[in-house]
Order: structure tokens, then C-alpha cells, then sequence
């Protein structure tokens, strides 16, 4: 009798950590991308005590996540992933919602970033582009066709496999030290930062409170980023020592870009009142270095947001792919093409972000509407990680923080459930979104909801089990890749 065997498409280990380090640079272009915001509000020591504080609380949250990230390390998806594992026992909706969530965090990089380069690109080379096309009595001009074209570089970039994907992030990241470098240092040697232009304010309700507590629901998008290390867990050779590693190490460095960008470039510029959304860099770095250099300096941006875009593009992915494979979405995303990448998931990605580029006109209603959902992500993933320590204190760790860490855990879950509430409810404080973004950030949460009844009742022929018995420990199939020795990769 003749057999045939067929042999499943996995991911692949092909990672170190280093290259989970530079995956995660995306996260200083994400802050470049959002900067002018916060310095038009808060000026720069605001703007350098509310990215601190928050790349901070981002930095305790990757210590925190190296934990489960190797409790699950053979397993894709991210802290969406363990937001289920810790909540199925009592719940299985916190599943889809976490991966929705986390994913549409993670895919609205490609509209806002596309947009940013569209308008740096303009600003420096064609300022005086004026046609547009009108669909949907959206005006598309110059820049909204440079964002598609990038959103659909970064696509192919990433569909054809991760590797070529990581060579391009490293081009990338390279040109993105020189930028960060010009920002942070040179001023101070040219004569170009001011004390004057040094301040903080916190206007509005509460004594400025109120405007802070939104802006940090705001910020977690640009700074809570460096846990995407722990969503290419099962791709690194050595899960264990890898993936703790990129994980640290992205947010130690994400700290320390965090304080000092605001403060450089802030003693440059001072508040900025126009062109928040990547305009103003033009200006600033033409004061630094000179229009012609400027043009140089321009490129390097625009690499930094590339990055970001192509980071994004992977983890979102990924994220979709990981929390198919465990039955809570349509199997459609949990499956990977002839070069180990989820593909599906991807071209998921790539079609949002073009329809957001043609519909949605703000950068700042796109970051709103999709931080509901990450932001919520954040706090299952927290409360998730105590929960399994209470409920499987024997499943193998091979990194195992210390007690302290639980109490840092349920005080940052409370802190992001207080950003989450206090931003989500005040969309018009400073005019970056309407009750319209809030509720269509609502109904991405709604719709995975709905996709997880579509994947039980139609597709897996089952009744919906709203909650489900989990194991104290892998099985043996998992158990066997848990502990598998580091893959060793040949060229």
C-alpha cells in the first residue's frame, strides 16, 4: 500500500538575538513618527518625562514578558498568546480579543508611517505638489500614493521570507543611527539648542493630569513596542537565551532614546504648533546641518519609518497567524506559504492599511481608534502572566523572574487599565480623534469576536466553549520542543 506523507510548512530558527534587537528599532522610528505631538502639547522636558516614563514602564513590561515568551517558546503570537493561555481557564473571548487587539495595534504602522514618509518626501523634494484625486470626497494627493506605494514595498519585502526581510531592517536601522545621532548630539556642538526653547507644560483638566493620563494612553503605541521580540520566540535558534536578550536589550535602548530625542531636538525646535506629522523635522534639520544635507538626513528618516513598517508588517503577521493556530480565528490566517512566513495574515495588513490611507485623513484618529485595542492587550497579557503562575506553577520556565516582579505586574496592569480608560473615554481632549474612531477601535474588538464564533460553530463544527480546562503541564509533543537543543543553521 503506498503511503504519502506530507510534511507541514513551520516557522524557521533562523534568528539571534541581534536580530530581534533590530526588529525591534522599529520602536525609536515610532516615536519619531509621533514626537511632534507631544512637544507642540507638553514641550520638551514634558515631552522628555512622559516618553521616559512610559519607555520605562515598557521596559518592565519586556522584563516581565521574557517570562512567559519562554513558557510558550515554541508557539507564535506574542503577549496576545499569553493573554489566552492565562485567561482560557475562565474565559476563551480574551483570545481573540487580545489578538485583535495587538494586531491592530501593530498593523496601523504601515498607514501612519506611510503617511509621515509621503509628507517628509514632499516637503523636501516636491513642496510645491498641489493635484489631487478625490474618492470618497477624500482629497489623495502626492503623499497618499507615496504611503501606498510603501505599504506595498514593505509587503513584498516581508512575504518572501523573513531573512530578506531582517537584511533590509538592518540597511535600515543603520541609516537610522545617523538621525537619532543628529538629534541627540549635534545640536549641542553647533550652537542650534537653546535653553529657551527647553520647558513643560501640562494645560487642561485636572491641573494637566488629565491631558498627561491620555497622552501616556497615546504613547504605549510608540513605547511598549520592544515586546515584539517576544512574538519571533519560536524563530530565534536559542529561544531561551535569545529571546531574553532581545527583549532587554531593545528596551534598554528604547530608555535611553526616549529622555534624550525630546530634549535635543526640543532645544532645537520648542513647540511645535504645525506640521507635527513628519513636516517639522524637514525645518529642524535644515537649521542643523543646512538644506543640502538635509536631504541626506531626510533619507535617513524615511529608512527609520521603513523599518518601522517592516517590523510591524512581521509581528502583526505573526500575530494573527499565532492565535489561528490555536482556534481563535478563521483558519484561513494560520497558515504559512512556501517561504515560512504567514503570508495570508500579511495581505491582510496590506489591504487595512491602504483602505485607512484612502479613508481615514488623520494620523493621530488611526493611532487612537487602534490603541483601544492594544493598550487592552497589555492588560490581559499582565493579568495573564499572574494568572499562570497561580494556576500552572509547574510548567517549565526556563526564565522564571523573581517574586518581586508579580507585584510590578498587577501594579502596571492596573496603571495601563487607568490609561486605557481615562484615553479611550476622552477622544476630543486634544482634538485627535471623535467618538466615531471609538467606535470603529470597538468594532475590531467586536468582529474578532465574531470571527472566533465564525472558527467554532462553522469551521470546527463545535459548540462554543466559553471557557476551557487547561493543562499544568506541555504535553509530550511540547514538552520534546521546549527542550530541544539550539538549532544550529548552516549557511
Amino acid at each position: 500500500m503506498a503511503t504519502a506523507t506530507v510534511e507541514e510548512v513551520q516557522l524557521l530558527k533562523t534568528l539571534r538575538w541581534y536580530d530581534g534587537f533590530v526588529i525591534a528599532l522599529c520602536n525609536p522610528g515610532f516615536m519619531l513618527g509621533f514626537l511632534g505631538f507631544t512637544l507642540g502639547v507638553f514641550g520638551a522636558v514634558g515631552s522628555m518625562i512622559l516618553w521616559g516614563a512610559s519607555a520605562f514602564i515598557g521596559m518592565l513590561q519586556a522584563w516581565i514578558y521574557s517570562e512567559p515568551a519562554t513558557m510558550f517558546g515554541n508557539r507564535s503570537g506574542g503577549i496576545s498568546l499569553y493573554a489566552h493561555e492565562g485567561w482560557r481557564r475562565y474565559t476563551t473571548l480574551v483570545g481573540p480579543l487580545s489578538a485583535f487587539g495587538y494586531w491592530i495595534g501593530w498593523s496601523v504602522v504601515l498607514s501612519i508611517f506611510g503617511k509621515i514618509i509621503g509628507d517628509l518626501a514632499q516637503a523636501q523634494w516636491w513642496p510645491h505638489s498641489a493635484w489631487t484625486i478625490t474618492i470618497f470626497s477624500n482629497h489623495l494627493g502626492l503623499p497618499h500614493f507615496i504611503a501606498i506605494g510603501t505599504i506595498l514595498a514593505v509587503w513584498m519585502f516581508n512575504v518572501f521570507g523573513l531573512r530578506p526581510a531582517v537584511w533590509f531592517s538592518y540597511a535600515c536601522a543603520a541609516l537610522l543611527m545617523i538621525p537619532l545621532a543628529l538629534f541627540i548630539i549635534v545640536p549641542y556642538f553647533t550652537g542650534d539648542w537653546h535653553s529657551s526653547n527647553v520647558h513643560a507644560t501640562f494645560p487642561g483638566p485636572w491641573g494637566g493630569l488629565k491631558i498627561a493620563l491620555v497622552y501616556m494612553f497615546l504613547l504605549a503605541w510608540s513605547t511598549y513596542g520592544t515586546e515584539a521580540c517576544a512574538t519571533f520566540a519560536p524563530e530565534y535558534q536559542d529561544t531561551q537565551r535569545d529571546t531574553s536578550r532581545a527583549l532587554r536589550s531593545a528596551a534598554a535602548f528604547q530608555l535611553f532614546v526616549c529622555i534624550l530625542v525630546p530634549l535635543g531636538l526640543g532645544g532645537v525646535t520648542g513647540a511645535v504648533s504645525s506640521g507635527a506629522e513628519g513636516q517639522f523635522y524637514t525645518a529642524a534639520m535644515t537649521q542643523i546641518v543646512g538644506h543640502g544635507a538635509a536631504s541626506f538626513f531626510t533619507i535617513c528618516i524615511i529608512a527609520s519609518l521603513l523599518l518601522s513598517m517592516t517590523s510591524s508588517t512581521a509581528d502583526a503577521g505573526r500575530a494573527l497567524f499565532g492565535i489561528s493556530r490555536a482556534g481563535m480565528t478563521i483558519k484561513q490566517l494560520g497558515t504559512l506559504n512556501r517561504y515560512h512566513v504567514p503570508a495570508r495574515a500579511m495581505t491582510v495588513d496590506l489591504v487595512v492599511n491602504i483602505g485607512l490611507v484612502v479613508f481615514i485623513t488623520s494620523n493621530l484618529a488611526i493611532l487612537y481608534l487602534s490603541n483601544i485595542g492594544y493598550v487592552l492587550c497589555h492588560v490581559f497579557a499582565l493579568s495573564a502572566f499572574l494568572l499562570l503562575r497561580r494556576d500552572r506553577p509547574n510548567w517549565p520556565r526556563p526564565i522564571k523572574v523573581s517574586a518581586v516582579w508579580l507585584p510590578i505586574a498587577g501594579f502596571l496592569c492596573v496603571l495601563n487599565a487607568l490609561f486605557l480608560v481615562v484615553g479611550a473615554l476622552a477622544p476630543k481632549l486634544n482634538g485627535y480623534g471623535t467618538w466615531t474612531d471609538f467606535w470603529i477601535g470597538m468594532a475590531v474588538l467586536i468582529g474578532s469576536l465574531l470571527l472566533f464564533f465564525y472558527r467554532r460553530i462553522v469551521q470546527d463544527k463545535e459548540s462554543i466553549h466559553w471557557s476551557e480546562p487547561t493543562p499544568s503541564m506541555p504535553d509530550q509533543e511540547e514538552m520534546a520542543e521546549l527542550s530541544a537543543p539550539p538549532a544550529v543553521i548552516h549557511a
